[in-house]
């Protein structure tokens, strides 16, 4: 994600009642996110959270799938990057992403975003945004030049959710075709 490069007057005379806005230069949710909530680094036993957290979104217990989705993301891949957000020592949201070192005859370092599940419990509570947050912010540190994702053009919540993210439609077109 591209990091604002606006510069930011502060004056000579600091009046008390004047208050600098730092908030348009934060190239992410910024540090309160992920300081208000915590989050770690996704672990094995994180599979019954997962899976409840995915069912009470959904409705439906996909087991199998996060079985597959958590070996993946704890050997399958030369950089973990999936976290999970815990309250009170409860997971209560999770991220999976992988790093991609290229794919499609790109050369370049992108993540992928790969699932995202907040209890609907503490939605809208920032645990997406610390998620985000500590996300973003351990990319940079491996130097991942971009974070992709595929969303279902539908889904309008998840959509304007990433909009708010900083994520924008990429120049690549997906097509699928039917072989049945």
């Amino acid at each position: 994600m591209a990091q604002s490069t606006e510069a930011i007057f502060i004056p000579h005379h600091v009046d008390e009642a004047f208050e600098v806005s730092y908030a348009e230069a934060a190239p992410d949710f910024g540090p309160l996110a992920r300081d208000r909530i915590p989050v770690r680094s996704m672990a094995a036993g994180d599979l019954v959270a997962l899976v409840e957290i995915d069912s009470r979104i959904t409705g439906r217990k996909r087991v199998k799938y996060f079985e597959r989705k958590l070996q993946d993301a704890l050997s399958e891949s030369d950089v973990r990057v999936s976290l999970v957000a815990e309250l009170d020592g409860v997971a209560v949201g999770f991220i999976m992403a992988r790093v991609d070192l290229g794919e499609f005859g790109r050369v370049d370092t992108t993540a992928v975003l790969d699932t995202i599940g907040v209890h609907p419990d503490y939605q809208h509570r920032g645990v997406g945004q610390a998620l985000i947050s500590q996300l973003l912010m351990n990319l940079g540190t491996l130097r991942v030049e971009n974070l992709r994702t595929e969303v279902d053009w539908n889904d309008r919540v998840l959509l304007g959710y990433l909009d708010r993210c900083g994520f924008r439609p990429s120049q690549q077109l997906c097509f699928d075709r039917s072989l049945g």
